[in-house]
């Protein structure tokens, strides 16, 4: 089974740095035998000597083989284990000759399930460990065999001392137990690292995407405000030519497509100038059951949706939040908007307001209507996304924008055949007990 690789999916520099610190060490190792072999003229020591200088040898070959056949490789997580693999049994053998059960250098066991977890993550590490466990107690019962004790000793006198059989039981579980800890503990360290690093490459493209945005919204929005002025000159000449004109019935139903265009693209350009560029607001302690009251009187009073469905509401009294009307107005308004764009004639629309986490309110809008194609759920959000003939795709994306900025989010549940629930939280505030709670919202209209 292939390890779960970093958020790159590539070690392949991880493995470039770990052969360069291979032989890097390696040759500290000569340079040190090399020392060694001048200081001393010990007959055991030259003996241990020359089994180093084989080690090196061997180290070095398999450096130059990993080189040569570096680029060629696909598979670099299956390479890293073999690379891995191989550095531990080298290990096992300088652990051999060095004593095994006594030697002084177990300790190579856990610099290897080290970087193997760097490399591999902790599936990698554990695996690791449990080779290196393997190896370990293998040549500790090896070396305590009748076999080597009469036949061959790594270092003369080394086994003067033969523990007990609880005592290499011992040793074998401490190690094992060493390798197995280090593993886990160095793939946590690992895994979080990993994870962090995708959360900040995340974030980086966030934050530039966030930068990207904001510069082709201000050139949009610079653009659309532009757009206003011959707007509003164009309205204003057509509607002279329209009172001085003799009457003609072609020509004043030219002029009326003329100035309802005018008006939808007046809409449209003021939708995204809210969206690309939303009023700060001004915070006011609002009293939600009166003010979503207003609204929706206001909104049954709009004509294109006057008594086309039923509209209920279940609204906890005594509420108080902390919004700008006009931002609620904009929320409750587009989220009502779809509802009753999505109802059929006799439809039903539900309010209602529900104590929330903590201490925040839930508001819920609830309809029967078409609900949402699944395929279409997830660009929803994206500004002039739409599914309507004749919508402008920002009104979601304005509550969004609006929601975001109290540190709220809407959720979405939809169904195409029992309807939408959309929802939103915010947050309760305390009365002030100065009577400055409003229900206004400043008047209908929407976007």
């Amino acid at each position: 089974m292939q390890p779960h690789i970093d958020s790159s999916g590539d070690i392949h520099p991880k493995l470039r740095w770990l052969m360069f610190a291979r032989v890097v060490i390696t040759a500290f190792l000569l340079a040190s035998t090399l020392y060694l072999q001048f200081r001393h003229s010990d007959p055991v020591l030259d003996y241990l000597v020359t089994l180093l200088y084989l080690i090196i040898t061997a180290i070095f070959f398999l450096s130059l083989l990993y080189a040569a056949v570096f680029h060629r490789i696909q598979r670099h997580a299956l390479f890293a284990y073999v690379q891995i693999g191989l550095d531990t049994i080298i290990v096992s053998i300088i652990i051999f000759i060095t004593g095994a059960y006594f030697s002084i250098f177990s300790f190579l066991y856990l610099v290897v399930i080290i970087y193997a977890s760097m490399l591999l993550f902790m599936q990698g590490g554990i695996i690791i460990a449990l080779w290196s466990s393997v190896q370990f107690g293998a040549l500790v019962l090896l070396q305590f065999s009748p076999f080597v004790i009469e036949h061959f000793s790594p270092v003369p006198g080394a086994l003067a001392f033969r523990p007990s059989g609880f005592e290499i039981a011992y040793k074998i579980a401490i190690t094992t137990s060493a390798c197995l800890a280090v593993a886990v503990l160095s793939g946590l360290l690992t895994e979080q690292n990993r994870k962090t690093q995708k959360k900040l490459h995340l974030m980086e493209s966030h934050v530039k995407q966030v930068e990207k945005m904001a510069y082709m919204g201000e050139m949009a929005a610079g653009l659309a405000h532009e757009i206003k002025n011959p707007l509003a000159s164009l309205v204003g000449s057509i509607q002279l030519l329209k009172d001085e004109m003799h009457y003609d019935p072609d020509h004043r139903r030219l002029m009326e497509i003329v100035l309802r265009e005018t008006d939808r693209l007046g809409t449209l350009v003021n939708d995204f100038l809210f969206f690309a560029r939303p009023p700060a607001g001004r915070t006011e302690i609002l009293n939600l059951k009166e003010a979503i009251e207003e609204i929706i009187r206001l909104f049954e009073k709009d004509a294109h949706h006057a008594r086309r469905f039923d509209l209920d509401t279940s609204l906890t009294p005594g509420v108080l939040v902390a919004m700008d009307p006009t931002h609620l107005r904009q929320v409750i308004w587009n989220l009502l908007l779809n509802a009753a764009e999505a109802v059929a004639d006799g439809g039903r629309i539900a309010i209602q307001t529900l104590a929330g986490r903590g201490n925040s309110i839930t508001i819920h809008i609830q309809d029967n209507g078409c609900g949402i194609p699944a395929d279409a759920l997830q660009s929803i959000f994206n500004p002039f996304f739409t599914t309507k003939p004749e919508g402008t795709g920002l009104g979601l994306s304005i509550v969004h924008r609006i929601l975001d900025g109290y540190g709220s989010r809407l959720e979405i549940q939809t169904d195409e055949s029992s309807g939408t629930r959309v929802s939103f939280e915010l947050q309760r505030v305390m009365s002030t007990g100065k009577g400055n709670a409003s229900g206004s919202s400043r008047g209908g209209g929407g976007l």
